[in-house]
C-alpha cells in the first residue's frame, strides 16, 4: 500500500477512536459516574428527609412511623439507664455528652438498600451513628438498635478499647435481655432475639473437643487471640453464639464468679495474657463455659423458633 492511501486510513482510525470514545464517556462513564452520584445523594436525601426527634439522651432520624420511633426511643433510653448502671464502677458520665445518634428505617427493605456496612448485616454502628430498622411483625421489634446502641454507649460513653470479643460481647449481651415495664434487665435472656434464636442449630454432643474437632465450636482460644480461627463470614451465627454466651457465661456464671475480673479485663484490655492473668486459665474456664453453654441451650429451647436473619454488625 503507497504511503498516499496509508494517511488517510490512520486518519479515519484515528478520528472513529476519538468519537467512539466521547460516544463511550458521554453514554456510559458519565452515566455510570451520574449513578454513583445519585446514590451519594440519595442516601443523604434519606437521612435529611428522615424524621428528627429527640429523647433524653438520643437525637434519631427516622423514616418508621412515630409510633415506632417512640418505642424505640423508649428503648434505647432503658439501654442507656442500664448500661450506665451496670458499669457505674468504671466509666464517668459527662453530663455535657451531645446527643447520641440513631437512624431508624421503616422496614428491612430500606435499610437493604441504604447498607453500607457488610451484605449479611442487620444493623450497624458506624461512628456516629446507629443504623437499624424497625423489625414490624416480630415479638422484639427493637433489639437490633439495642445491640448498636451499646456498640455506641461502648465508644462514645464508656470510650471502652475492647477487642471484638468483648465488643460484640457486651452488644449481644445487651441486646438479648429482655425490657420489662420500661427496664431493662441485663442478662434476663429473651428468646426472640439474635443470636439466641439459633441456639437449637448447635447440636452438640456434650463433649468439649469432639465439638472442636467437627467445627460445632470454636475455641476460645481462637476467639479471644483470632488465630487459627475459622471465617466468620461462613460461621457468623457460631461466632456470635460464642460472643453472647462468653459475656453471660462471665457475668452470671456461680452467680457472678468472674463478673467483678470481667469488668477489670475490659478496662484492661482482652488479651489472652490478660486473660488468664485477671480471670483464669482459658482451658479451665473453656470446659464450665461449654457447660454453662449447654445449659442455656435447654433453657432457652421452649417455644423458640429459629429465624432466618443473620447478624447484626459493628463498623467503627
Amino acid at each position: 500500500m503507497s504511503i498516499k492511501l496509508k494517511i488517510p486510513l490512520v486518519a479515519l482510525v484515528l478520528l472513529a477512536a476519538y468519537f467512539g470514545r466521547e460516544y463511550w464517556l458521554q453514554n456510559y462513564h458519565r452515566s455510570a459516574k451520574q449513578d454513583t452520584n445519585t446514590a451519594s445523594t440519595g442516601l443523604q436525601k434519606l437521612l435529611d428527609i428522615g424524621k428528627k426527634t429527640e429523647s433524653e439522651h438520643y437525637a434519631i432520624s427516622s423514616t418508621a412511623t412515630p409510633e415506632q420511633t417512640a418505642l424505640i426511643a423508649t428503648k434505647v433510653e432503658s439501654l442507656y439507664k442500664a448500661y450506665s448502671i451496670f458499669f457505674r464502677d468504671s466509666i464517668a458520665l459527662d453530663s455535657n455528652q451531645p446527643k447520641l445518634k440513631l437512624m431508624l428505617y421503616k422496614d428491612r427493605k430500606e435499610f437493604s438498600v441504604f447498607n453500607r456496612s457488610s451484605p449479611w448485616a442487620e444493623a450497624y454502628y458506624l461512628y456516629p451513628v446507629c443504623y437499624a430498622y424497625y423489625s414490624d411483625g416480630d415479638k422484639n421489634p427493637y433489639h437490633w438498635m439495642i445491640h448498636e446502641a451499646t456498640h455506641q454507649l461502648s465508644r462514645e460513653m464508656a470510650h471502652f478499647d475492647t477487642p471484638k470479643w468483648i465488643n460484640e460481647g457486651l452488644a449481644t449481651y445487651f441486646g438479648t435481655s429482655k425490657i420489662k415495664e420500661g427496664e431493662l434487665l441485663p442478662g434476663d435472656i429473651d428468646k426472640n432475639t439474635y443470636p439466641i434464636w439459633w441456639l437449637s442449630s448447635l447440636d452438640l454432643s456434650g463433649k468439649l473437643q469432639d465439638d472442636i474437632g467437627k467445627g460445632k465450636i470454636i475455641p476460645l482460644r481462637a476467639i479471644i487471640t483470632g488465630k487459627d480461627a475459622p471465617d466468620i463470614n461462613k460461621n457468623v451465627n457460631l461466632y456470635y453464639i460464642e460472643y453472647w454466651s462468653f459475656s453471660h457465661f462471665l457475668f452470671h456464671y456461680e452467680n457472678g464468679r468472674y463478673a467483678d475480673s470481667y469488668r477489670k479485663l475490659i478496662i484492661e484490655g482482652g488479651t489472652l495474657e490478660n486473660f488468664e492473668k485477671i480471670v483464669g486459665p482459658i482451658d479451665r474456664i473453656e470446659s464450665e463455659w461449654y457447660g454453662y453453654l449447654q445449659n442455656r441451650m435447654v433453657e432457652t429451647n421452649v417455644d423458640t423458633e429459629t429465624d432466618d436473619r443473620d447478624a447484626v454488625e459493628v463498623s467503627i
